[in-house]
């Protein structure tokens, strides 16, 4: 056989060690080798290549280097390997079949390892085989057990992670527990009210934080994307969901910041009753404005409220863009009160000296038609001068839908 011919096995040296938690008290690569380096000496056995990798061997197929020498003991490179452990070549069943059918294709002659040497036969074989079955039966044991350890933490309140801005882990007397930061908590806590009672946005929440020099703990500023993050975070009036998504709810240990009530406010005036995608939504005004400060576009802006009863009061605000002007010092206006401005504007038009476009022309057309129809089946006398187009456009800035408006 050839495990009694050393000078005919072509050793392969593997060393493994994997950077997960669960072999963090394994030897390092360098002491793997270092020992078997010593052992090679000692037997005199002839090492072809050192090969080593920091990878978990938990799945299957997905070592580059070790699926490497796989294929080069196929093609006849090596026919032996010398590794520290069983459980450093295999802690799975696919790369373990791997290994034992090279062995019974007679193209893996020997594993050696520091302590033990399997060779093609049937109990060498069925020990390791058992002995990587073990490291795979504590490999996936070690898993439930987290799992376990994670599910008892969630019931007693504790969230397995960091916690949020605004609170801090304490260790007092071995034990641990999660409180309010007392320099950033009220700060925080002033973000919620800002937006559940002002309305404000984010980036007037971020330009609010930059000014009182407000940081994360690494001392950067607060970003856009963290803050509205953590309007959404569920932590801060004491619950949480772990793992996300997964619908299971736990109720925090810890002293909530906020009340569910204002946690609600802050999703209303941030969502509103419903959900619409952003470019979606329509505004009646903003196409036929400028500023008259700037000279800069109009945009418009949906706000919501949240009663006490449930329902929602929806408003419509128009504003300068300040795209031309940062510091436009024009204020906002309501679409009622805009509606009413344009009104006493279309009052004192002369129709006959601005230029109307075709498409208001074509429409109110069609309306002069249809209204004469319908007051003829009346039995009312109609004359066309009775309706002009300047009182048509008042019609339209009253009951007309936004498409129309626009078209004014």
């Amino acid at each position: 056989m050839y495990e009694n011919n050393k000078e005919k096995l072509a050793y392969c040296l593997y060393a493994r060690k994997s950077s997960e938690s669960d072999e963090r008290q394994a030897m390092s690569i360098e002491s793997q080798v270092k020992e078997m380096s010593a052992l090679v000496e000692k037997e005199n056995i002839s090492i072809k290549e050192i090969r080593s990798e920091s990878y978990s061997a938990k799945v299957s197929g997905t070592r580059l280097v070790f699926n490497q020498m796989i294929e080069d003991i196929k093609s006849g490179i090596f026919n032996a390997i010398l590794t520290w452990a069983p459980d450093r070549l295999s802690r799975n069943a696919g790369d373990l079949g791997a290994l034992i059918d090279l062995m019974d294709a007679q193209k893996l002659y020997t594993i050696k390892t520091f302590s033990q040497v399997f060779s093609d036969n049937p109990n060498e074989k069925f020990l390791l085989m058992i002995l990587c079955s073990q490291a795979k039966l504590e490999n996936d044991n070690r898993g439930l057990n987290v799992k376990r350890g994670i599910r008892a933490k969630c019931e007693m309140g504790w969230r397995p992670c960091m916690p949020p801005l605004g609170y801090y882990n304490r260790a007092l007397n071995n034990i641990k527990d999660i409180i309010i930061d007392p320099e950033r908590g009220p700060i925080v806590k002033e973000m919620f009210y800002r937006v559940a009672y002002l309305g404000e946005s984010g980036r007037k929440l971020k330009k609010w934080l930059d000014s009182i020099h407000f940081t994360i703990k690494s001392g950067r500023p607060v970003q856009l994307s963290l803050i509205l993050s953590m309007l959404k975070n569920p932590f801060y009036y004491g619950e949480f969901e772990y793992p996300i998504g997964s619908g299971r709810w736990y109720k925090g240990s810890h002293e909530p910041i906020i009340g569910k009530d204002v946690f609600d406010m802050v999703q209303a005036s941030r969502i509103g009753p419903r959900n619409v995608k952003y470019g979606a939504k329509a505004f009646a005004f903003k196409m036929i404005l400028k500023c008259g400060n700037c000279g800069g576009s109009i945009v418009g802006e949906e706000k919501f409220k949240k009663l006490l009863d449930g329902t929602f009061t929806h408003h419509i605000y128009y504003h300068c863009s300040k795209t031309l002007e940062r510091k436009c010092s024009k204020h906002y206006l309501t679409e009622e009160e805009l509606a009413k401005k344009l009104l006493l504007f279309i009052e004192d038009l002369d129709m006959n000296k601005i230029f109307v476009s075709q498409s208001l022309k074509s429409s109110f057309s069609e309306y002069k038609k249809i209204a004469s129809q319908v007051l003829a089946q009346q039995n009312i006398n109609f004359k066309e001068d009775d309706i002009d187009i300047k009182s048509y456009a008042s019609y339209i800035f009253k009951e007309g839908n936004n498409r129309e408006k626009e078209s004014l």
